[in-house]
């Protein structure tokens, strides 16, 4: 309250201080079926309701894209050539919108030269660090970065001087810290002949054992046509330089029936081809064969610390910048702090502070040298928070993405803590949630809904948390809902024997998992689940791993592409009219000849935002009108595309279209939730827990005994929570063994046998605290986690 001054004020409100609500008014991006609704500045708001309700669509799709899409405009049309055009979404009006600034669950890049200090910009810092006080002085902050090589040259130059031209002698040096062994990479690897070819066999028998190596195509053609090695001659006769020109031969031309073609030994070509790309990018059958046939290992040369000898000579109070990124940040900050240089003090304050962030926000047990395409989706949205959370910057719009993702409870508190910090600096602090722990705190709440995809898209609720709490909405209803302790659990007979884990932070574990039950790894971020599971059982014939990895695909892409519905539905449209499959498919023969199956028409205007418009040709449908002639039972196939996953389920079920190949495919959609998602609908409208459902469900019809789930509640709705438990019942039931790595509380809850790591993070975790079933756990209390899970049925 302001204090009383005796003078009479008027009560007449600034005309600045009237615009406290950010206001949408028609908006119908995606799903959403012509909102309106108003949002309260400098206040806590979650956004809550089912996976593909219309929360993202409102909350990324339209204020955080319409915001950036204005900041843009204010930049000149030439640099806006260089950005990104952003396109206005369709929404009648937005008014009172601030600068947005977007901490989303997207992966930080995998490329493998960037690691958790380069994309934080702590490794410049230190390196500008090192460049100043390290002992011997050997050069520049380059000298000690691993991505700049040490290269130097000499020769003439010519240039003009009074009128004539002069040649003059000129020399240069750049002094870096890439290891030239392993180019900075960190790791060399090596290959598993075995792998490349059948030496039993010779190349014309069907030897060569590479994706997409064939001797009916071009490499027949050259491998037949070099004359360096009898193509009919097993692999295993051959003489040490036949071997040697297959496998190792650089780039030569050669003549084959008078066409001029390169000859490349395998190896260069598959290292040319292949790790020349992202692993993670590769299509399945790719990527299998990369891990099976090359082996990577640490650089002899620099011991995998990526640096050249020179950087890793050079030294502050004994410790190289190879030691300082190999520390916990937790062990590096401190460190840092001790450094008392007047000359570097602004620097090493900042620095300071920016790993004093990162324990903060609870990733003190990871490292700088960390390569960031290894960090998890809660992992990679919290590095994006540290830039943020020192920020002098109020009145800002900051928009979150589910993170409470990867986030054990524990560290769910003290995520709380940040938002409401800067909440509490005068921001707007925008968040889309499913955990209970999150929503609780919101200052207002919206809920869309009622259900997902074309069912959803409409506000349900709007108001504070008991308001939700006490609404006839189905997220009111499962609000408070708690799982109970199973009365009776299952048992197992044998076990997958882990014994001497080592990988990343885990001290020599050994723990049994037990097979035929569900078992369900948990811990603190960072106390080495993933670290059990992908360096001890990953990887083995019968284990199939479902993690959080994005899908690769492009609009054109589809669920029904994404499982391989499409090739029985095709092939099932093609017998019946005797036709080639290939013309009913929207990418191949089939595609409409004017949008090219893309079913509309995008037209580029420059800098500023293209625009699309159905295509008028073929309305949209994306294929010829020709191909819409062909019918299966009354539909044709862009009639198939648009069904629902559950009325198609029915549609193959029986009668003329009868389809059990697609039918056992659309069980499985079906019976992870998705069975409101179309067939035909772009991947890249999917949210994050879609995706990961849909990558459950291609997984499920595969043989494989044990299958590994990473966080499978992730973007689930509290009330999708208990499908998801029925469906890993189901599972197990049928003869699976279910390992989930998991922290929320009602899988924990319906666990067979649970696995606690830690008791920490980092170097503070990597041991097994405890093993047993949920009710031997609750009844200790003996760890955080039976702690919260006591804490959550009530006990």
């Amino acid at each position: 309250m302001r204090a009383n001054t005796g003078r009479s004020e008027s009560t007449t409100v600034h005309a600045a201080d009237r615009h406290e609500m950010i206001r949408v008014h028609g908006a119908r991006v995606n799903n959403l079926k012509d909102i309106s609704l108003e949002i309260p500045k400098r206040r806590l708001t979650v956004f809550t309701g089912v996976s593909g309700s219309g929360k993202s669509s409102l909350v990324f799709g339209t204020i955080a894209a319409e915001s950036q899409r204005m900041i843009n405009e204010t930049y000149s049309a030439f640099v806006q050539g260089f950005m990104p055009t952003l396109a206005r979404p369709e929404v009648d009006t937005l008014e009172g919108l601030t600068t947005a600034i977007l901490v989303d669950q997207e992966r930080l890049g995998a490329n493998p030269r960037s690691t958790l200090g380069t994309v934080t910009d702590a490794n410049a810092m230190l390196r500008i660090v090192f460049s100043r006080l390290g002992q011997p002085h050997i050069g520049s902050p380059q000298a000690y970065s691993f991505n700049v090589p040490s290269i130097s040259g000499a020769g003439a130059v010519t240039m003009e001087k009074g009128g004539k031209k002069v040649k003059e002698r000129r020399s240069f040096s750049i002094t870096g810290g890439m290891c030239p062994a392993c180019e900075g990479r960190g790791t060399v690897n090596d290959f598993d002949l075995t792998a490349l070819y059948d030496a039993d066999k010779s190349l014309n028998g069907g030897a060569l054992k590479i994706p997409g190596y064939s001797m009916e195509g071009w490499y027949g053609r050259i491998f037949r046509g070099c004359g360096w090695f009898d193509t009919d001659k097993k692999i295993r006769d051959y003489s040490m330089e036949e071997l040697e020109n297959l496998l190792y031969k650089e780039a030569t031309k050669i003549k084959v029936e008078g066409v001029n073609l390169t000859y490349l030994g395998l190896v260069p070509q598959i290292k040319k081809t292949y790790l020349a790309k992202d692993i993670e990018a590769m299509q399945p059958h790719i990527r299998a064969f990369v891990e099976r046939a090359i082996t990577f290992a640490a650089c002899p040369e620099c011991g995998g610390t990526r640096l050249a000898e020179h950087a890793r000579n050079s030294k502050i109070d004994s410790k190289s910048i190879a030691d300082a990124c190999a520390m916990q940040v937790s062990d590096l900050a401190p460190w840092v702090r001790g450094l008392s240089e007047p000359s570097v003090a602004p620097l090493l304050k900042a620095l300071g502070d920016t790993l004093d962030s990162f324990v903060d926000i609870g990733l003190g047990y990871l490292s700088l040298d960390r390569p960031s395409g290894t960090l998890s989706g809660g992992e990679a949205q919290r590095t994006k928070m540290i830039r943020h959370l020192g920020s002098s910057l109020t009145d800002v719009t900051y928009v979150f993405d589910e993170p409470s993702i990867g986030l054990h409870p524990h560290d769910i508190e003290k995520m709380n803590e940040l938002l409401l910090a800067l909440r509490d600096k005068g921001n707007t602090v925008l968040v889309v949630e499913h955990k209970p722990e999150m929503i609780t705190i919101a200052d207002h709440v919206v809920d869309l809904g009622p259900m997902a995809g074309s069912g959803g898209g409409q506000v349900m609720f709007e108001g504070s948390v008991e308001g939700l709490r006490a609404s006839d909405t189905i997220t009111g209803h499962h609000l408070d809902d708690r799982v109970k302790l199973k009365e009776t659990v299952r048992s197992s007979v044998r076990a997958i024997e882990v014994r001497g884990a080592k990988t990343n932070n885990l001290k020599n574990v050994d723990v049994d998992i037990p097979l035929g039950v569900l078992t369900v790894l948990t811990g603190v971020a960072g106390s080495g689940k993933s670290s059990l599971v992908t360096g001890s059982i990953a990887g083995f014939e019968d284990v199939i791993t479902v993690d959080q990895g994005a899908i690769k695909g492009s609009r054109r892409s589809n669920p029904a592409t994404y499982t391989g519905l499409l090739e029985p539905i095709r092939k099932a449209f093609a017998k019946a009219h005797g036709v080639k499959p290939g013309l009913f498919s929207a990418n191949s023969e089939g595609a409409c000849p004017t949008c090219n199956g893309a079913g509309v028409i995008f037209t580029d205007l420059g800098m500023m935002a293209g625009v699309s418009s159905t295509c008028e040709e073929c309305g949209g449908k994306r294929f010829d009108s020709m191909v819409l002639e062909y019918q299966l039972g009354g539909k044709d196939i862009s009639e198939v595309l648009a069904l629902s996953a559950t009325q198609a389920q029915d549609f193959f079920a029986d009668g003329e279209a009868k389809l059990p190949a697609a039918h056992k495919i659309l069980t499985h959609l079906v019976d992870v939730g998705l069975g409101y998602l179309s067939l035909g609908q772009p991947l890249t409208t999917l949210s994050g827990g879609e995706r990961q459902r849909l990558k459950l469900a291609t997984h499920m019809g595969e043989k494989g005994a044990v299958l590994i789930l990473d966080e499978p509640t992730t973007g689930l709705h509290l009330a999708d929570v208990q499908q998801l438990l029925g469906l890993l019942d189901r599972l197990v039931d049928g003869g699976k063994s279910v390992i989930v790595i998991e922290h929320h509380q009602a899988v924990m809850a319906h666990a067979d046998w649970i696995i606690d790591l830690g008791p920490g993070a980092g170097h503070d975790g990597g041991a097994v605290v405890f093993e047993g079933t949920p009710a031997d756990l609750v009844a200790g209390r003996s760890t955080l986690t039976g702690k919260h899970l006591a804490d959550y049925i009530g006990a």
